[in-house]
């Protein structure tokens, strides 16, 4: 829950003017007539780390039951994100770690466009298929929703909900073929070992899946390896599905069943609201009737600023170097811009390009600064399709999904 106040704190510098702000930074604003009236400069805003078990010390816990959890920025910094900063996005309770065992866990495939029903051990996975690396992005589709007005409910993500692995796993469509796949196929369901919070052994808590266009891209693994390792406990030990661009929740953890529909699967959290959106953008506020919601897929174009670490603070003449990654869901990214001036004008970053489909690329720039004072430094990504992040917070959706607003972050000359 957010502090009340810190709450307090940001709604009084909101309703404040560039004096106050000032004042409250300790410096001058640099460009601050370019500043949108609604947002507050990004070093004013603030964030608790907790502590979670096998994860890193400054991960942010945003609840415990279920647990959920994101990383700061910078510690995403590297092009391949380790398993102790990977996000956790959980909607229920995993299977106790003591009751997993690798060498009898069992994966089965059936369904009403199956042709067969056949059911894998996870070493008879990586024995009769060919194994695959690939390093692919996923994040959650509500990340970055505690930026949205009106406020939507969930979890209060902020940056970090997203991460790029080298994962390792046989393709899906190997053991789709194996089983077979009749001509009415629309989509795939997956099933997980995690509960539901009540309890209730016939309730799950999430049972999503995706088109069966997406089940047989060469990059959509059944996996069980995160950068060489058993994939960590939190993220689906011993067995789970990634589909790399589209929202995480896809990618089913825990993952002991898949079924292959003649429909658009129904398993829980597939029915409106949940990672929906409007079919139309909408005021905010709307309230939207369920029938006019669409089913979210491809994740939209972002970046993200992964160094220096927001607030950093140099002399007046040096050069700041800054990096950080960006992808666009399905798409490359194929431009990516900074800026110090609150969006006035835009500079063009070194980018990378991808290590396979689907993985996330990085940017580079080396950063000077006029003159002494307060700055910002807004990211900008353009994907293959001209599509370039919104500088603020894109439509209003009741759920708070596909924030992918410029990221910023505060920098101190002085």
């Amino acid at each position: 829950m957010k502090n009340k106040g810190i709450s307090n704190r940001r709604e009084f510098l909101k309703n404040g003017s560039l004096t106050a702000l000032s004042l409250a930074i300790g410096m001058d604003i640099v460009f601050a007539k370019n500043l949108p009236n609604h947002l507050l400069p990004i070093i004013l805003e603030t964030d608790k780390a907790f502590n979670l078990p096998d994860k890193h010390p400054e991960m942010t816990v945003l609840n415990d039951r279920p647990i959920n959890a994101e990383a700061p920025a910078h510690l995403l910094n590297e092009a391949i994100t380790s398993g102790d900063r990977f996000f956790v996005r959980n909607n229920g309770i995993p299977p106790e770690k003591s009751s997993i065992d690798p060498n009898t866990w069992t994966i089965t495939i059936e369904g009403e466009s199956a042709v067969n029903s056949k059911t894998y051990t996870l070493n008879e996975l990586k024995g009769k298929f060919k194994n695959y690396t690939y390093q692919l992005t996923l994040e959650c589709g509500g990340n970055g929703r505690k930026e949205f007005n009106p406020p939507a409910k969930g979890n209060q993500w902020s940056i970090g909900a997203v991460g790029c692995a080298a994962w390792t796993g046989v393709r899906l469509k190997d053991v789709l073929a194996d089983v077979g796949v009749k001509s009415n196929a629309v989509y795939i369901g997956y099933y997980g070992k995690d509960t539901h919070l009540s309890g209730d052994p016939k309730k799950n808590p999430i049972s999503r899946g995706v088109p069966i266009n997406k089940a047989m891209e060469d990059e959509s693994l059944i996996a069980w390896s995160m950068n060489g390792e058993p994939l960590p406990y939190l993220n689906g030990y011993p067995l789970r599905l990634v589909f790399g661009g589209y929202p995480a929740s896809c990618s089913g953890k825990w993952l002991h069943k898949i079924v292959i529909r003649n429909k658009i699967h129904d398993g829980a959290k597939m029915a409106a609201p949940s990672y929906r959106v409007p079919c139309k953008p909408v005021p905010p506020g709307t309230k939207v009737p369920n029938e006019e919601m669409c089913i979210i897929e491809s994740m939209p174009v972002k970046s993200l600023i992964t160094s220096p670490k927001t607030g950093a603070t140099i002399q007046v003449g040096q050069t700041l170097p800054v990096s950080g990654h960006a992808w666009a869901g399905d798409l490359a990214v194929k431009a990516m811009h900074y800026s110090i001036d609150f969006g006035a004008t835009w500079q063009t970053c070194e980018l990378t390009a991808p290590a396979n489909r689907l993985a996330w690329q990085q940017f580079s720039s080396n950063i000077k600064f006029p003159k002494k004072g307060y700055y910002e430094i807004w990211a900008k990504a353009t994907d293959s399709e001209g599509k370039a992040q919104p500088m603020v917070l894109p439509g209003w959706n009741p759920k708070g999904y596909l924030n992918n607003a410029c990221h910023r972050i505060a920098v101190k000359i002085v």
